[in-house]
């Protein structure tokens, strides 16, 4: 899949993928976090986005 520089975000807003640099950035802007807290919240609760927010106490985007 090419990338389109017209779309903003992430192509899944249910995953989170800690393997791309540019997506773990918007994650962290988008919950207000630092990259380590993002990264422990993944590494304990998965790559889904609820679970994610759920465990940092952030509402789901």
């Amino acid at each position: 899949m090419a990338d389109d520089l017209d779309q903003r975000g992430p192509p899944d807003r249910q995953r989170i993928n800690v393997n791309e640099s540019w997506e773990v950035t918007w994650w962290c802007k988008e919950f207000g976090v630092t990259e380590a807290q993002l990264r422990a919240a993944v590494k304990a609760v998965g790559p889904m986005v609820k679970d994610v927010a759920r465990h940092l106490g952030k509402p789901v985007p």
